[in-house]
């Protein structure tokens, strides 16, 4: 295959998931969450898509970063944010992995703030995603491990935490900026690689309970149902 086939079958995969989903969980009049990342383009797709054609009317859209405010916005949906809009319908968010409990490892994108707090406002939360992030266990497929934001004059005391817990943390550097990735919060992201983590929940406690950490990238017991773009054209779920 050549790369560029290969990257239009995930492509492909993600959208495939993100239509499913949408299709199935967004009604008219709702107040909906929209997540980060690749897959979620094809889902404000979609809604324009279905809005374009009338098949959905009056939605409200919480986006969770600069990123998807920007997609609603050339889409021509309305958008609002989760202090305006504390409850809402559905949240539908990409993720970087999946486990069997639908345990969500979220910030590769380095949105894992904004998404926990609309994922969290919203009373049902789908994760859609291509095959690569379907897992048995959380870092066994993604491999550059937890996001974590955390306040930028905290971050040698979190690294040296996480090192004593038998973490690998790295700062997470920019592409197109001198230094550090820095959110739209402000704040700095380490990415603690824990290996293969059997006991997501306890981790995320832990790491929450550090001075200075303001979000965890571990979504535990949070989504309903997730979406998966298979290789060959299909969508298989799993849901609680």
């Amino acid at each position: 295959l050549m790369a560029s086939e290969e990257m239009s079958g995930i492509d492909s995969a993600k959208r495939k998931a993100a239509y499913a989903a949408v299709d199935e969980f967004v009604k008219s009049g709702m107040k909906i969450g929209v997540g980060s990342g690749s897959t979620v383009v094809f889902a404000v797709e979609r809604l324009k898509e279905k809005t374009d054609k009338g098949e959905l009317k009056d939605l409200v859209c919480v986006p969770t970063s600069f990123q998807s405010s920007i997609l609603l916005k050339e889409a021509g949906l309305t958008r609002s944010d989760p202090n305006d809009t504390p409850v809402l319908d559905v949240a539908i968010d990409g993720a970087d992995e999946v486990d069997l409990k639908l345990n969500c490892i979220k910030g590769g994108g380095a949105c894992q703030l904004q998404e926990k707090i609309v994922a969290s406002c919203a009373k049902t939360f789908v994760v859609i995603a291509d095959y690569r992030k379907e897992s048995k266990s959380l870092g066994e497929k993604w491999k550059k491990g937890v996001p974590i934001e955390v306040a930028p004059q905290a971050f040698r005391l979190i690294m040296l935490r996480i090192e004593a817990m038998g973490g690998k943390p790295v700062l997470r550097m920019a592409k197109n900026k001198a230094g550090p990735v820095v959110s739209d919060n402000g704040n700095f992201i380490i990415d603690a690689d824990f290996g293969i983590i059997k006991d997501p929940a306890s981790l995320e406690v832990k790491l929450a309970l550090l001075p200075g950490v303001v979000e965890v990238g571990l979504f535990i017991g949070m989504a309903k149902k997730a979406f998966f773009g298979q290789q060959d054209g299909s969508v298989t779920t799993r849901e609680l």
